[in-house]
């Protein structure tokens, strides 16, 4: 689903409450646990954590006006999608997330390239995500990016 907000909060507004209450408490846990750097804004129609251009001018190689996207979450029809763009330029960053996740959630890993989706809002590793949002600094993360996807 593609919602039309201005703001983080104002995407929270359209979700239902149930909603609601699992993307402020991502969006807490991102907020909290993401190192120094980072900065929320919506990014691609979702609340997003990007590297802004003050620290990174060049911004993203698709499209360099948008700043370098990291993670975002949005609410998709069937699921809460948490997309980590680590996890897809990391396969070691990757591996540890699938090895941990059994230890947070009885329930299946629902995961693409970057994607990992959540059915149900009770099995959310809150705790787990937190521990991702860790791994990797702004420093990290744009070395990460330069090294796998930057055009040279």
């Amino acid at each position: 689903m593609q919602y039309k907000a201005n703001s983080p909060e104002e995407y929270i507004q359209q979700l239902t409450p149930v909603r609601q209450a699992a993307i402020s408490k991502l969006r807490a846990v991102i907020a909290m646990n993401l190192p120094k750097g980072f900065q929320e804004q919506m990014s691609y129609g979702m609340l997003g954590f990007v590297v802004p251009h003050s620290v990174y001018p060049d911004g993203y190689h698709c499209d360099t006006s948008l700043p370098l996207p990291f993670i975002n979450i949005a609410s998709q029809k069937n699921f809460i999608a948490l997309y980590h763009s680590g996890i897809y330029a990391d396969p070691a960053l990757s591996d540890w997330f699938v090895g941990e996740y059994s230890k947070y959630v009885n329930t299946k890993l629902d995961m693409g390239k970057s994607c990992i989706r959540f059915k149900k809002m009770e099995t959310i590793p809150y705790e787990l995500i937190g521990a991702l949002c860790k791994k990797l600094t702004v420093t990290d993360w744009i070395a990460l990016y330069e090294k796998n996807y930057k055009p040279k």
